[in-house]
């Protein structure tokens, strides 16, 4: 099945080597004008069903269009993102951490991001082993 976006028969892109697709839609999603169609897979379209996405960058939201076998279409709509665009800070505009932090088991700025100290959340005090030095002979 090959749709237009009005439903009529046409000529759309498609994966020709599917066993080389990690699933992941990230092609489908990124194209702006919905060309390409990709089969539904199985969670949440059933076999022969098709996938259509449309990327709204204006509004920014990416509409998809799925077609089940027996003609049923439904839509769905959901946001590109829940941020504003460039609202998030390069990894440049952080602060060098310091040696105790980098041995705490959160990623670079995920304390800050997760409230920091403001919600009472301390560091986890974890000792990490130093590095031993092995002789190996031969």
């Amino acid at each position: 099945m090959k749709f237009t976006k009005s439903g009529v028969f046409g000529r759309k892109a498609y994966n020709a080597e599917p066993e080389s697709c990690w699933e992941c839609y990230n092609c489908v999603k990124h194209c702006p004008q919905g060309a390409v169609q990709m089969r539904g897979y199985m969670d949440f379209t059933p076999l022969g069903g098709a996938v259509e996405v449309y990327r709204d960058e204006k509004t920014n939201r990416v509409y998809w269009t799925i077609r089940y076998r027996n003609g049923t279409v439904k839509y769905f709509v959901f946001p590109i993102r829940t941020t504003p665009w460039n609202s998030i800070k390069s990894p440049q505009e952080y602060p060098e951490p310091s040696k105790e932090f980098l041995r705490a088991p959160y990623l670079s700025c995920e304390h800050e991001k997760l409230g920091g100290n403001k919600l009472g959340v301390e560091l986890p005090k974890t000792k990490v082993p130093e590095v031993v030095k092995v002789e190996v002979r031969g």
